[in-house]
């Protein structure tokens, strides 16, 4: 008894109806899902920073940032923008520090802010940059890791989407100025 009315199911309009908006509506799906993976991929992504590291710049509570990819590629990369890393400690974690030194440049730090004043100077080893978060006191970066493999840029952070009041471009922070 099922089994016919699942046979007439099958060959009733409504069916076949529904299955050729399937067939339509597919392909345009997975044509969307490839133009949004490769823009990702290589265009733009979309970025979360939080925590006190980059303070005054971007706030401690979120930000939802753009990060655009091609400046990495292109090596347009320069001294004050701001970076999307991934961790040389923890692969799996992205980090947004800003670009203090490219390869060959010499980069004075404090080794401790929080307890003394000693500084060390360092030349960046071809093939890598330093990176640092605004607030020294508060940021893990090439301070305590050393310089960063250029091929763990992930993109140049340019805008802030999130949050509203801040909503604009990121490029005007170059120095340590804050906006927000």
């Amino acid at each position: 008894m099922a089994s016919r009315y699942i046979r007439e199911f099958l060959a009733s309009e409504a069916f076949k109806n529904a299955g050729r908006e399937v067939s339509d509506v597919v392909p345009r799906l997975v044509k969307f899902l490839c133009c949004l993976q490769v823009t990702k991929t290589h265009l733009f992504t979309v970025t979360l920073s939080y925590g006190p590291s980059m303070l005054p710049t971007l706030g401690l509570a979120g930000n939802l940032c753009l990060a655009e990819r091609i400046s990495t590629r292109f090596d347009k990369l320069g001294v004050g923008d701001i970076v999307l890393v991934q961790s040389p400690e923890v692969p799996w974690k992205f980090m947004t520090k800003r670009l203090k030194a490219m390869e060959g440049q010499s980069v004075t730090y404090f080794v401790d802010p929080k307890n003394s004043d000693k500084s060390e100077t360092i030349v960046v080893p071809k093939g890598h940059v330093w990176i640092e978060g605004d607030n020294i006191y508060e940021s893990n970066d090439s301070r305590k890791f050393g310089p960063v493999p250029y091929g763990l840029l992930q993109g140049r952070v340019f805008w802030r989407i999130w949050p509203p009041k801040d909503f604009g471009s990121l490029a005007q922070n170059k120095g340590k100025d804050s906006v927000s």
